[in-house]
């Protein structure tokens, strides 16, 4: 298969497309343009599904004057990843030295050109994240820290003259000291994992089993219910309408009783689904209701 198109610090990956039309009595004419290539890499692979785990200790100072180890230990739960993925990293930081130590990750590229016999290598920062200050004497826990992945070219793997590699690098900052690294190989793949995509579906199927008992109660074609055009005239609703008592003073007010009043229902509600009678009865009428406060 082609290698994936890039283009990098040192060399590039490209391929064209030209087309070459030969006259006899004239000299030929040619046309070209640049052909995008993909090498797709399925981050479903058991290979690239495996987590990976790694733990590293430091002793803070040189000869007699130790403070104190710090130790790392982190782990990501696969090894394949999709540009604007985000990578949950899981991490444990013991600060046992005399220092303020700063935890951070980061997302590196490596680009490694082979020609002629000589290599060249070009590293770079693609994303990076940072965590909370550790005193001395304390530690820090990363429960799932995300990184996400910035728009990149794929991981170039199979190419004998250009490869490009990343990795996610897990380390502490030390004042006055070299800082403890652990790095993690990473593969960019351009098919993401399927197992989320899957898991959606079956909470989604697991949800459409626990709901299917509602589609037994409904009716297949219900019947909508009628206006209330067609149960009561307009000249009935005006007939029966009732006129709210004049508004009382408020020094009035104060020195009567409050009442409630509730406007009289003179109108049968709208019939059942199953029985529609176009002739409704009229409603017993209901006396107005005081309530003393």
């Amino acid at each position: 298969p082609l290698v994936t198109s890039f283009t990098g610090k040192y060399g590039s990956i490209q391929y064209y497309v030209k087309a070459i039309l030969e006259r006899p009595a004239a000299p030929d004419q040619s046309v070209q343009t640049e052909l995008q290539v993909i090498s797709h890499i399925d981050v479903s692979s058991p290979a690239l599904l495996t987590p990976v785990l790694r733990s590293q200790e430091k002793m803070v100072g040189c000869w007699l004057f130790t403070s104190g180890p710090v130790s790392l230990s982190a782990k990501i739960e696969r090894k394949g990843y999709c540009n604007g993925e985000a990578i949950p990293i899981y991490a444990e930081i013991e600060n046992c030295s005399s220092r303020l130590v700063v935890p951070k990750a980061a997302i590196f590229q490596t680009q490694t050109y082979l020609a002629s016999g000589k290599t060249r290598t070009f590293r770079h920062m693609v994303a990076n994240v940072r965590g909370n200050h550790i005193a001395s004497g304390s530690t820090d826990t990363w429960n799932g820290k995300t990184l996400k992945i910035p728009p990149v070219s794929p991981s170039i793997l199979d190419c004998c003259i250009i490869r490009v590699e990343y990795s996610l690098a897990v380390y502490i900052h030390i004042p006055g000291a070299k800082k403890l690294m652990i790095e993690m190989p990473l593969v960019i793949g351009t098919i993401p994992c399927i197992g989320f995509s899957s898991r959606n579906s079956s909470i989604t199927s697991q949800f459409s089993m626990d709901m299917s008992w509602l589609a037994l109660t409904m009716p297949e074609h219900p019947e909508a219910p009628p206006n209330y055009a067609d149960v009561v005239s307009e000249e009935e609703f005006s007939r029966h309408v009732p006129a709210y008592p004049p508004p009382m003073d408020c020094e009035e007010q104060l020195c009567c009783p409050v009442f409630a009043y509730i406007q009289e229902f003179r109108f049968q509600p709208p019939p059942l689904y199953s029985e529609i009678d176009p002739h409704p009865t009229e409603v017993e009428e209901i006396q107005p209701v005081s309530f003393m406060l």
